[in-house]
């Protein structure tokens, strides 16, 4: 694969998951905090579920960071089907909490949805960094780079910002209200 199109789908995909966080309302996480809907339970229960999802998380991209940094590829079509793969499994990883959850009804927050964004922008930047160690040698970033970056996803997830919290939605109106 050649840098440009490494670019293009990083590009492509931080879109798409910069606006995941505000235009689905599952929860893609599970946070140690109770989220509004959320049945009661154990604090330490639900703080336990937290942590053993982040190292599952973070094991996988790590696993997906390794091999794709180190495995040489000689054209872009197995690269590009490693990559479309590690987005699978991240996808229905990220599906888990929302379909045990689906009984209740949640409703996020402004800051559950930016803690979603920020995780996913982690696993935007792994990615980033295994293409980048597969097409060539890695460069050294400072902090420059990280607040830089974290503001370019931001600004691409403004869409889905706008799409929740700025977009005016009509009320339905039942058809009894209608007569009285």
């Amino acid at each position: 694969m050649n840098q440009s199109v490494a670019v293009w789908v990083l590009i492509v995909l931080s879109l798409i998951t910069a606006n995941l966080a505000f235009v689905s309302q599952r929860p893609l996480l599970f946070l140690p905090w109770q989220q509004q809907g959320e049945p009661l339970g154990s604090p330490l229960l639900r703080l336990l579920r937290s942590l053993l999802f982040a190292v599952i998380v973070a094991g996988i991209a790590y696993v997906a960071h390794r091999y794709i940094a180190q495995s040489f590829f000689n054209s872009s079509v197995p690269l590009l089907l490693m990559v479309v793969l590690v987005v699978v499994v991240f996808a229905i990883l990220l599906y888990i909490p929302g379909y045990l959850l689906r009984q209740h009804p949640i409703h996020k927050s402004v800051f559950d949805r930016l803690v979603e964004m920020f995780v996913l922008f982690c696993l935007m930047g792994i990615l980033g960094f295994a293409f980048e160690a597969s097409i060539g040698n890695p460069f050294p970033q400072r902090w420059e780079f990280y607040a830089i970056a974290l503001c370019l996803y931001l600004v691409l997830g403004y869409p889905g910002f706008v799409f929740r919290y700025l977009i005016k939605r009509r009320q339905t109106r039942s058809p009894k209200a209608v007569k009285a």
